[in-house]
């Protein structure tokens, strides 16, 4: 049965109180959220990490990120292409990142060694992928694997349709911590009751085969003001270490995706490890309002960012928790 309706708003005709809901503990086995994550870090990446959005790319300055402690920058050069690439100056160590980029060339602060893109004074470039939402670079020496000429990017629907934007946010834990967040999806209605109510797990990987392409099928519906609710239909996969995506099937947005990955940083003073976990809302619809909707982009993808966030500080307590209790042997799962 479609769950699409004439609008997309339906009422919840007998809500159920928060603490009255189906537990979901039974559900949520720890095995199969186990060794879900486990066969999603055997994976492919080909050693490629998420750096931030295509839009936060600017001409003046560069993008910056750290990798798992790497410093990378990443801009566009003269000719209109990407350029990757360390982010220490050769010269005497000044930190790229606060360099401008002048007609193209990246120019260090501190004594003026301009950098258009190819090898020189010792700095070489990196692989760098920009897939029109999100900005990757390659790093062979931190991911140790064979590596691939682009990285496994999500089937989207096509951006000229679609209203996108990117939540950037970061957390006290590892990358699979934040993976191992999205492959539990029982607790979504019980640990976001403001954003999410009705969700019933419909299909998980059970014991699913190795090398297969493990997905948890979810119905659920997403909370507007009061009783009125948009129920969809809802897929998350795992298609590379470090991310996990959700595609919309059925009922409002159809068509939709929100693509979580997570990056490495590096650790903190203490000698935590620090991830940040950069994730991209690709939304569609076929009703006629959205075309109005994507006008007003400017003014929408803040307060989808800000929905993201009040999401993400809940998820990031949750792998930093999954993190702690890890890192001392105390994780029941």
């Amino acid at each position: 049965m479609s769950l699409r309706r004439p609008i997309p708003l339906s009422l919840r005709r007998r809500p159920v109180p928060w603490d009255r809901q189906r537990p979901t503990w039974r559900d949520a086995k720890p095995a199969v959220i186990a060794q879900a994550l486990r066969r999603s870090q055997a994976r492919p990446s080909g050693n490629w990490y998420v750096v931030g959005a295509t839009r936060d790319l600017r001409a003046d300055r560069p993008l910056a990120r750290t990798v798992a402690g790497q410093e990378v920058v990443v801009w566009q050069a003269a000719d209109g292409r990407l350029v990757a690439g360390p982010g220490i100056c050769p010269h005497l160590g000044a930190p790229l990142r606060d360099s401008p980029v002048r007609c193209g060339t990246l120019v260090c602060r501190w004594h003026g060694l301009a950098l258009e893109g190819g090898p020189y004074a010792g700095w070489r470039p990196l692989p760098v992928h920009d897939d029109g939402v999100l900005v990757w670079v390659r790093l062979d020496a931190v991911g140790g694997e064979p590596p691939l000429d682009a990285p496994v990017v999500p089937v989207r629907p096509d951006g000229e349709r679609a209203l996108t934007a990117v939540y950037v946010g970061t957390g006290t834990c590892e990358p699979e911590d934040v993976v191992a967040n999205r492959l539990d999806p029982w607790h979504g209605a019980w640990f976001h009751p403001y954003s999410f109510v009705d969700l019933t797990v419909v299909g998980s990987p059970d014991g699913g085969a190795e090398g297969s392409e493990d997905a948890f099928t979810v119905d659920v519906s997403f909370k507007v003001a009061g009783r009125l609710v948009v129920p969809v239909r809802a897929v998350f996969t795992a298609p590379e270490p470090r991310t996990v995506v959700m595609h919309i099937t059925r009922g409002e947005g159809a068509g939709s995706v929100v693509e979580t990955h997570a990056t490495p940083l590096g650790t903190d003073a203490h000698g935590r490890p620090r991830t940040a976990v950069v994730e991209a809302v690709v939304a569609v619809s076929d009703r006629r309002g959205f075309a109005a909707a994507r006008r007003a982009a400017p003014v929408l993808r803040p307060l989808m960012r800000a929905a993201a966030g009040r999401l993400w500080r809940d998820d990031l307590a949750y792998a930093e928790r999954r993190w702690e209790l890890q890192s001392t042997g105390r994780h029941p799962g």
